[in-house]
């Protein structure tokens, strides 16, 4: 039997039937959902509002869905704190429909003939009535004190929930909410603690942030107070943005914000109080008070302040690389201490002295520490001058907070000295750029202009010069004036330093004497020194600074002056110090003198350099040899630059001059590779030494008119006259007599003479087999001689066998 197969509906039947069923379960969660939705609006409306909840609440006693709006409340986080709210409306509103019940009650008992009063029978009738006179006013100050706490009025709450708690609360102490309420008092105190404590937490975040500003503002008012330049407190403002391109659709350019720093003129006045809010120290202050956590609320503070005292004693990066740094730095601690000065004088007992002091002890170390780490990478005098006044400006701000500053003043005074080794160290540069661009030559004046314009920079005293007529000479160079203006220069930037330390005038002269005899006796004295020792100085120019230390040595008088003019002590007082200056150019000036010695005879080398001798020569040329006659034009205008200097100098320097030549002159003739001398080479050598001799007797230099530089060549002068006259019986007679006509003459040096004779005469003879008679008895002689002077010259002769 075939299986019956099932009828089939149509497909729009069975999509119909399907449409239905989805229809009815859609309505229903549509409508659940719509409930649900109401009674969310409803929960947020009453925990956002704040005026009165009867409209809010009545619309959920309207509806049927009472139940399901509790189970919805509850559900929620803030569900018990709703449930109580609403319980209560509840309650109210209970009370309230009584209450009119009374009423009508007491209106119809009148209505039928009595006579009760409502102030005495509504009591007696509506016991309702009298409960929600003493509900209300607790309901209002439980509404007030949220709506305190919402504003974050925190004290009136304190105050208020002091009220609700001691005076409101125990007049419904047997309803069901005064239990609520009562326990729920401790944690609303916490909560007031705690939010207190949370703007205390912001308010220090945020003194932190503005610490530097404050900072800012008080030292630009102590540098206004001290008359001292408000802008070395100041920042570099900031760099100006170049305009944003316009817009290239609108062609619109937007404009930039305003930097808050563009409007300092109008912070000049602000206080610490005007930047900011110190309401939450007060408020957190007031409100621990009097929960009575004082003293928690203090070491709380306290050890906040502590530790930001720290972050702002750390140095920011690289403090040491511009003086902005620094400005950082001083703002940050300032400010720090300018918040506790206020709440100081704000409050009581909350920061006290004693805590102020022993805070800055710790702050005052850390401080000096920093700065006198930082500044020791300082190598730039400007830039130390800038921090000084800095630190200045700094002590005088916290001066005025009650701070002690002492330790900052001693690193001063460390650092006046780090500022003039700086100073002498720049100088160097200085010195040596006036060295290399002066051109070593006396200073020439047309005009009065001109010479008064000289005597502003030295003040220079020569009679001679004034009464000389004009075109006239100054015997210095360019580099006395400008030496001796930079020596003034540098004890102008000594006592830059010096100003606004509170030093006394004695205190200001003796450090920059300190400091200017520094800069003489090492920086100056260097730099002359090594410029004496310059390989290309020429001899005009080692002369010429010879000249121009004599002038030197004289002005030292003229720069004590200066000191005592410029910082007020008395010139002749016992205390002050006297510049070393004076010695130091005399040193100089002998070094230079010995330069010039030398160089003088390097230049006579030059000339002797070019001397040849013919030893083998037959006779003289009759005249002195080219050489000797150049180096003696040589000497006599070089000696006649020696005008300007001492008479001393000159006369050594023209006596060393002589004994050099002589000595030359002297190892000429002994030279060993000189083997032989003809009788005609030693002629022509006498005509050379009598040329020099002529030179010493005609005064080179004044001074020496009576035979001195002659004497110089009086050994060479005697061993020619020796040799040359053949006088050797005389010498060997005289001998050892303190009269002896040729006591400079030493027996090695004629046997050395006489054997490069023999030698000559050896040659000769071998070129001419027979000699004369007269040659042969010259001969003997001449060996006779040798012998009596080689016992001489060995100590075994005595006088009477010569």
């Amino acid at each position: 039997m075939a299986e019956a197969t099932p009828k089939r509906l149509p497909p729009e039947q069975t999509w119909k039937k399907l449409n239905e069923t989805a229809t009815v379960q859609d309505a229903e969660v549509l409508r659940q959902e719509a409930v649900d939705a109401h009674h969310d609006h409803l929960i947020t409306e009453v925990e956002t509002s704040d005026g009165p909840l009867a409209t809010t609440l009545r619309a959920v006693y309207d509806t049927d869905e009472i139940k399901k709006f509790k189970e919805r409340v509850l559900s929620t986080p803030s569900g018990n704190s709703f449930k109580s709210a609403v319980m209560l409306h509840s309650y109210r509103m209970k009370s309230k429909r009584r209450t009119l019940g009374c009423r009508y009650r007491v209106l119809h008992y009148k209505r039928r003939g009595g006579s009760c009063s409502m102030s005495t029978n509504t009591t007696k009738y509506c016991p309702s009535h009298r409960n929600l006179t003493l509900c209300l006013p607790v309901l209002e100050m439980y509404g007030k004190l949220q709506e305190q706490m919402k504003s974050k009025r925190y004290y009136p709450a304190l105050k208020t929930l002091e009220q609700l708690e001691h005076t409101y609360l125990p007049r419904v102490s047997t309803h069901w909410f005064s239990q609520t309420m009562t326990e729920a008092i401790p944690k609303l105190r916490e909560r007031i603690k705690e939010a207190s404590m949370t703007d205390l937490k912001d308010f220090l975040e945020n003194i932190r942030k503005h610490s530097a500003k404050i900072g800012e503002v008080a030292m630009r008012h102590a540098a206004e107070q001290n008359n001292m330049d408000p802008t070395i407190a100041r920042k570099k403002p900031r760099k100006r943005k170049a305009p944003a391109p316009p817009n290239p659709f609108t062609g619109e350019v937007e404009s930039e914000p305003s930097h808050p720093r563009d409007n300092i003129d109008d912070e000049e006045e602000l206080s610490a109080q005007d930047l900011i809010d110190f309401s939450p120290v007060y408020r957190c202050l007031h409100i621990y008070t009097v929960l009575g956590d004082r003293e928690k609320f203090e070491t709380y503070y306290r050890k906040q302040r502590r530790k930001q005292a720290r972050l702002s004693l750390q140095p920011p990066p690289n403090m040491h690389e511009t003086v902005d740094g620094y400005k950082r730095y001083f703002h940050d601690v300032i400010g720090f201490f300018v918040v506790e000065d206020h709440i100081l004088s704000t409050t009581q007992g909350l920061v006290n002295r004693s805590y102020m002091d022993e805070l800055w002890e710790m702050a005052v170390s850390k401080i000096v520490a920093v700065l006198r780490t930082n500044t020791g990478y300082c190598k730039d005098s400007k830039m130390m001058l800038e921090i000084k006044n800095l630190i200045v400006l700094f002590c005088h701000t916290l001066k005025g907070y009650g701070l002690s500053v002492g330790n900052l003043l001693e690193l001063l005074l460390e650092m006046r000295d780090q500022y003039s080794d700086i100073l002498t160290r720049q100088w160097v540069t200085v010195f040596n750029e006036i060295f290399d661009d002066d051109n070593y030559t006396p200073i020439y004046v047309e005009t009065e202009a001109d010479y008064r314009s000289i005597l502003a920079q030295f003040p220079v005293k020569d009679e001679e010069v004034d009464k000389a007529t004009y075109p006239k000479g100054l015997a210095f160079s360019e580099f006395v004036p400008n030496v001796y203006n930079q020596v003034k220069e540098y004890i102008n930037s000594c006592l830059k330093f010096s100003a606004d330390l509170h030093l006394s005038h004695t205190e200001i002269d003796d450090m920059i004497r300190k400091s200017t005899n520094i800069l003489l006796t090492r920086t100056l004295s260097g730099c002359l020194s090594s410029l004496i020792k310059r390989p290309h100085l020429t001899l005009l120019q080692l002369i010429q600074i010879g000249i121009n230390m004599n002038y030197l040595e004289k002005s030292c008088v003229y720069l004590e002056e200066y000191i005592s003019s410029i910082t007020g002590a008395e010139k002749d007082s016992i205390h002050l110090a006297r510049l070393h200056g004076t010695s130091m150019f005399k040193d100089s000036r002998s070094d230079a003198e010995e330069h010039i010695y030398k160089k003088l005879n390097q230049k006579i080398d030059e000339f002797l350099e070019d001397a040849v001798y013919d030893w083998t020569l037959a006779e003289s040329r009759g005249y002195a040899s080219g050489y000797l006659m150049d180096l003696v034009a040589f000497l006599q205008s070089t000696f006649m630059s020696f005008t300007n200097l001492p008479e001393k100098v000159a006369k050594t320097a023209c006596m060393s001059a002589c004994k050099h030549i002589a000595c030359s002159l002297m190892n000429f003739l002994m030279e060993n590779e000189v083997r032989q001398v003809t009788m005609g080479a030693l002629q022509q050598f006498n005509l050379d030494l009598m040329q020099c001799e002529q030179f010493a007797a005609g005064e080179p230099v004044p001074g020496y008119n009576d035979g001195t530089l002659q004497m110089a060549f009086a050994d060479l002068r005697q061993l020619l006259d020796l040799v040359l006259n053949w006088d050797w019986s005389v010498y060997l007679a005289d001998y050892g007599q303190g009269k002896s006509r040729y006591l400079r003459v030493k027996p090695h040096v004629a046997i050395s003479l006489l054997e490069k004779l023999n030698n000559a005469d050896k040659k000769k003879n071998n070129l001419f087999a027979s000699l004369k008679k007269n040659d042969r008895d010259r001969k003997k002689l001449l060996d006779t001689v040798l012998k009596q002077l080689r016992g001489l010259a060995n100590g075994t002769a005595t006088h009477a066998q010569s």
